[in-house]
């Protein structure tokens, strides 16, 4: 089994020191921050600092993006056929995606064999829970829908049984339904 990484040895309290004045740098000066580390008596290279500092900036950057996506989809979607459910599913999708194929090109230094398939196996759990929420979530929008085609259908005949010309009953219809002229 490969040697674990320096930086992940490090204690909880040095790492989080460390994530935060990685940040706090701009994901620079790493021999900086090496030395910093040196200086509290760890011996971490300036190259393992650097490489450890790329993951965390990978991270934080994901979550920035998911972030910002999660603020458009609510400020931008109405949510009449729940639409912001069905972009987050499909942004989480996208992540749980990119996390497998992360996960698959890992070097065998990084991560042995077992770790691999455990993380994958239990990504596919997760996956499978979000696929049948997925599926859900259509059954319900295409319910919605359809309730919706039968309401509108019941009007449109009513307002013909009452007088008003096929015109008008269309109009209401399209309205109902949300569709567009």
């Amino acid at each position: 089994m490969a040697p674990r990484s320096s930086m992940k040895m490090l204690p909880e309290n040095v790492r989080r020191e460390f994530e935060r004045r990685l940040i706090e740098n701009g994901f620079a000066n790493y021999k900086e921050l090496a030395d910093w580390l040196n200086q509290q008596g760890f011996q971490i290279s300036r190259s393992s600092a650097h490489r450890y500092g790329q993951k965390i900036e990978r991270r934080l950057r994901a979550i920035k993006e998911s972030t910002e996506a999660a603020k458009l989809i609510v400020a931008n979607a109405d949510d009449e056929q729940d639409s912001r459910s069905e972009a987050l599913m499909a942004l989480l999708q996208n992540q749980l995606f990119e996390a497998l194929i992360d996960i698959s090109e890992k070097d065998s230094e990084d991560l042995p064999p077992e770790a691999r398939f455990d993380l994958l196996s239990e990504g596919g759990k997760r996956i499978a829970g979000l696929i049948s929420a997925s599926t859900r979530l259509k059954e319900y929008q295409n319910k919605v829908k359809s309730r919706a085609q039968a309401a509108a259908d019941e009007v449109a005949k009513a307002v013909k049984k009452g007088g008003l010309s096929d015109e008008t009953a269309d109009e209401i219809r399209r309205q109902i339904l949300g569709i567009a002229t």
